[in-house]
């Protein structure tokens, strides 16, 4: 399966939401939603993680039930961490950052993530470089 690269342009806002989406579910969506609405975003892209610990589903499967989900105009599906075969955050922001210059990135979490977060590599990093919307999760 070729992963799509989603096109930017510079002036654009696009939030990213990232995770194994093993599978992706409502939660993903409600945070999604929230984040078009409250944070003034262009687009947010799905990034659909081909580099986790104890192989979930196949990237493909994953991507495909996670399209089927989140059916929005403003909302992109991705896998295009394979193709910058980035493995943690800190990396595929950087990349991304260097490949769509002009764009201002949004990294997307739920709540229950910012608790483990000063266990992602280069956190500090992340946190000084982009933007971060915390969003709670229904329940």
């Amino acid at each position: 399966m070729q992963h799509d690269v989603p096109p930017a342009a510079p002036g654009m806002v696009i939030g990213l939401l990232g995770g194994s989406f093993d599978p992706a579910h409502d939660g993903h969506v409600h945070i999604t939603r929230e984040a078009l609405r409250r944070f003034g975003l262009t687009h947010v892209w799905w990034l659909v993680s081909p580099l986790k610990p104890n192989p979930p589903a196949p990237l493909e499967a994953r991507i495909a039930r996670a399209r089927a989900l989140m059916d929005h105009p403003r909302v992109t599906v991705t896998g295009i961490e394979a193709q910058l075969g980035t493995r943690y955050t800190a990396e595929t922001i950087r990349a991304l950052r260097r490949r769509y210059r002009g764009v201002t990135f949004v990294w997307l979490m739920g709540a229950d993530n910012l608790t483990q977060f000063d266990k992602w590599q280069d956190w500090r990093w992340i946190m000084e470089t982009v933007p971060v919307g915390v969003l709670a999760r229904p329940g």
